[in-house]
């Protein structure tokens, strides 16, 4: 686990009254212990990996009994749900805990499960789901951490609406995208850390356009 190996989070203060919780890829365990200290958040959104399914299943399982949003990609949700068949999968990982399910797929976007809870109207968008494309890029410099680059955009925008709507989930989904997309651009955080305002939202437009019909 190297620097993991012995890792205990500490929450500051000044973070104990926020409303959105992201619970990033880590020892499930850990996890848990954040949520159960952030009692009052509004939104809880989390991730996780092959190894956590496969070797610590058990206390994974605890961990998504908690979450609001669970975002793996699709081998993920594959293994943790043993079913190869995705929408299948995705079914049974709702059945699990999460109320919405988003599954990566690297190059080719993202795809949103939402259960019959996922949303503040009973029934509404039961087992919906919406697609968000990438996009198309030239060259692609570093894939390093594009899944959790669309994480941020996706919970980011996500967290900065007073109502969170069907038509918030999607606009949050091709933001991610668009986070995702100007991560491989460059090496490490350096797009991330150059980006304005300006260029998300125009940006926002071209992925717009890309699966606009009129």
């Amino acid at each position: 686990m190297n620097v993991f190996a012995s890792f205990e989070p500490k929450i500051p203060e000044a973070y104990r009254d926020s409303k959105f919780l992201f619970l990033a890829n880590i020892d499930p365990v850990l996890q848990r212990r954040v949520r159960e200290a952030m009692p009052d958040v509004r939104l809880v959104a989390g991730d996780t990996m092959n190894y956590w399914i496969k070797d610590h299943r058990a206390a994974l399982l605890e961990v998504l009994k908690g979450l609001d949003i669970l975002l793996i990609n699709d081998t993920e949700a594959r293994m943790l749900a043993g079913n190869n068949n995705l929408v299948l999968a995705a079914r049974a990982v709702l059945a699990l805990g999460p109320r919405t399910l988003i599954v990566k797929h690297g190059e080719y976007g993202a795809t949103a499960f939402f259960s019959s809870h996922s949303f503040s109207t009973e029934g509404e968008y039961a087992e919906h789901i919406f697609r968000a494309p990438a996009l198309p890029l030239e060259e692609v410099v570093d894939p390093t951490g594009a899944g959790d680059s669309f994480a941020g955009g996706f919970f980011g925008y996500l967290a900065s609406q007073s109502e969170l709507t069907p038509a918030a989930f999607r606009r949050a989904m091709f933001y991610g995208s668009v986070m995702g997309s100007f991560a491989v651009e460059r090496f490490g955080t350096e797009r991330i850390q150059a980006l304005t305002r300006k260029e998300i939202d125009d940006r926002f437009v071209v992925f717009r356009e890309l699966t606009h019909l009129d």
